[in-house]
């Protein structure tokens, strides 16, 4: 990945703000103690550390988001596109390597059509250039935490001083997020005006004190839900309930990966699903664009009759050319040429990492790699497609290769351990929020690695759209 600077509109944002931050970190010694307490009340924690180590936002134009929202906007139309085709054609869903389980799952009756009425795109923003990493199509992490960390912002002193200046824009996630859920849930033929919600994921997992934020603004709204583990969930065959509470529309956030690997712990969720009992999303056929390989069927010549010549132009600006590790031919940018062969020449333009994995497990960046280290990691990927390569229960996937794209860094305000504040340059991954394939907000995740997550140590902070204000005379 290339390393960008921060643009040069942003940086007048950048220079405001931190002109207006220096005096108030001077004249205020107790100011990030107090910050790191309101973070610690108000649940932005991931395990035991916080979420936001930093004091300043991310800043974009009004031009930025419009690109942002044309562009995310239309791959996540595809995502829903190449599921319905792919689940009637054999050879395009073979494409995606599922898993025989999770395939069974895919093929399911949904009772509705939107396969991922959440999703979230990792994108790198800059000047001349907006390209995807990945495409999260499974009821990704962190809108809570996003909105919740914009309101601790917004509530800043320094924030009233910026806002002499520039008119700034948050995003109402959770309201949007609820919106999304209910929509589907009518659309899967839901009658309630309150549907009983249940967000349903392992108790254990770190980012449950996020689906306690959601629950607060869910309630708060007037919908009503309940946490639920899998474990929790009893179906008797027509009503799924938690708790005591008969369901009517379960947010998913446990992982497809978990189901197949729990299959007993998640058989209430699973039957309920497959008898239409409930309305659940993300659908579990949101697992086909959700896999990396995703991005191989979207940049694949031979896929290109899927696709206007529109769309196929913004996915070459857009997409990085990627491929599932195997050995083939196939062709890179019009040219032909043998996959492996490619891989090995060009290890310093390329990223390998397993199609279905998360929190940047086992990404090795190939200019960042020794060549015996890189040979290893191909080694590794072919041997995950290799017919017979896995077992009866084992979770092996295919892996991807993708072509290195541009970043962007910036200086951020870093709260040191000691309390103390230094600037840092870290990685910028900027991540628009898709709700039923909409545009409505952004996760910011900070990095000092080429890996930006926060099961990797990065930090997040929130996003705002700024406009200069007016001066009148």
């Amino acid at each position: 990945m290339t390393n960008t600077a921060v643009p040069s509109t942003a940086s007048k944002f950048v220079e405001h703000w931190r002109d207006a931050l220096l005096p108030m970190l001077g004249s205020s010694p107790g100011f990030t103690d107090q910050f790191f307490a309101r973070l610690r009340n108000a649940k932005l924690t991931f395990g035991d550390r916080v979420h936001c180590p930093f004091l300043r936002p991310f800043f974009l134009s009004e031009e930025d988001e419009q690109h942002v929202r044309i562009v995310a906007e239309t791959i996540a139309s595809l995502g829903e596109r190449v599921v319905a085709a792919a689940l009637e054609d054999r050879a395009l869903f073979a494409q995606f390597h599922l898993r025989p389980e999770e395939e069974r799952l895919a093929r399911l009756h949904a009772g509705y059509g939107f396969a991922s009425t959440a999703s979230r795109l990792d994108a790198f923003l800059l000047p001349d250039s907006l390209k995807f990493a990945e495409y999260n199509g499974e009821s990704p992490a962190g809108a809570g935490y996003a909105e919740t960390l914009a309101e601790i912002f917004r509530a800043l002193p320094v924030m009233a001083e910026f806002s002499k200046h520039y008119d700034v824009h948050s995003y109402p996630l959770g309201a949007r997020l609820l919106d999304a859920l209910v929509m589907s849930y009518i659309d899967w033929g839901g009658t309630s005006k309150r549907p009983q919600i249940a967000i349903v994921d392992w108790r254990e997992v770190p980012t449950w004190s996020e689906f306690e934020i959601l629950k607060e603004r869910f309630e708060r709204i007037g919908v009503p839900v309940v946490l639920a583990d899998p474990r929790d969930l009893i179906f008797d065959g027509k009503t799924l309930t938690a708790h005591g509470a008969k369901i009517d529309l379960v947010y998913r956030r446990v992982l497809i990966n978990d189901i197949v690997a729990r299959p007993q712990e998640c058989e209430a969720l699973v039957k309920a699903y497959a008898a239409n009992a409930v309305c659940v999303a993300n659908t579990f056929r949101c697992k086909i664009p959700h896999v990396k390989a995703f991005f191989a069927v979207l940049t694949d010549e031979r896929n290109g009759a899927l696709f206007s010549h529109h769309e196929r132009e913004i996915i070459r600006r857009h997409i990085p050319w990627t491929r599932v590790v195997e050995d083939v031919g196939t062709a890179h940018y019009g040219q032909h040429i043998d996959l492996l062969a490619f891989i090995r020449e060009r290890r310093e333009n390329l990223v390998l990492k397993p199609s279905d994995e998360y929190g940047g497990t086992g990404v090795t960046l190939g200019w960042e790699t020794s060549e015996h280290d890189w040979d290893e990691a191909i080694g590794r990927a072919i041997s995950a497609t290799k017919p017979g390569a896995t077992k009866p229960g084992e979770q092996r996937c295919a892996w991807i290769v993708q072509e290195r794209i541009p970043i962007r860094r910036e200086v951020f305000p870093y709260i040191m351990p000691n309390k103390t504040v230094e600037f840092r340059d870290m990685l910028v991954d900027f991540a628009p929020y898709l709700f039923r394939g909409k545009l409505c907000g952004f996760l910011t995740r900070l990095s000092a690695t080429g890996l930006a997550n926060v099961t990797s140590g990065g930090g997040q902070v929130p996003a705002f759209r700024v406009t200069p204000r007016t001066v009148s005379n």
